[in-house]
């Protein structure tokens, strides 16, 4: 029977219209309902999303939104800041508390696959520092979000200028954060479970097809070169 995953990507593709239209589609629907009936909640999450269900911990999709989230505060309130738009600024801050609960679930999460992620003695290093950077980008954002609340987002004067110096400081450290977390995530591969040997060899196979297709496509300029 069709699992979620499997109907989803058929429906997307236009699976479910050569099967039947409309009446085949429902056919698929029903068919995925019974077989996730009989499945455990698991089993259905890793059907529906096996993506997520593949990750070892949460760290890696969490990351995303405190990233998003505090830098398009940043931007925000700046601009607004010069371009003297209190509204702006308020809608900004938005974007601070809901950037700044996200880094504290991240962090947390970040700590709990630290303490579960095997990696080697060269990477322990970098994994220090990116566990520091996390944590003061998370100590800064609640440092602003308070100041923020407290002042009722109305903050001028010498201070909202020492205010736009902190915002830019936490762009900052979320920059360094972020390129240490791919350092160990690209280069190490760090929570990364190894190529299935297929996928490895289909990959191969790919990259020199795409050489040789280059080496046409070079070639015939060469030669068209030596036409003129």
């Amino acid at each position: 029977m069709l699992g979620w995953q499997q109907h989803l990507t058929m429906a997307v593709h236009g699976g479910a219209d050569s099967s039947g239209g409309f009446a085949g589609s429902v056919a698929g629907w029903l068919a995925a309902i019974e077989s996730a009936a009989g499945r455990s909640p698991g089993e259905n999450f890793a059907d529906l999303l096996p993506g997520i269900a593949a990750m070892e911990n949460w760290h890696p999709l969490l990351v995303h939104f405190p990233i998003a989230l505090l830098l398009l505060f940043v931007a925000i309130d700046i601009v607004a800041s010069l371009a003297g738009k209190p509204a702006w600024r308020g809608a900004a801050s938005w974007f601070l508390y809901a950037g700044t609960l996200f880094a504290a679930a991240t962090v947390a999460a970040g700590l709990i696959a630290a303490a579960n992620v095997a990696h080697g003695g060269n990477v322990h290093e970098i994994m220090e520092k990116h566990e520091h950077l996390g944590i003061s980008v998370l100590v800064l954002a609640a440092l602003l979000s308070v100041w923020r609340i407290a002042v009722k987002g109305v903050i001028g004067g010498p201070a909202n200028q020492v205010f736009g110096l902190l915002a830019m400081l936490l762009a900052g450290l979320l920059v360094f954060t972020a390129d240490l977390g791919g350092l160990m995530v690209y280069k190490f591969g760090v929570a990364v479970r190894a190529a299935d040997p297929i996928n490895q060899g289909a990959a191969q196979q790919h990259r020199h097809e795409g050489g040789a297709e280059d080496a046409d496509d070079h070639s015939a300029e060469d030669h068209g070169g030596h036409a003129h």
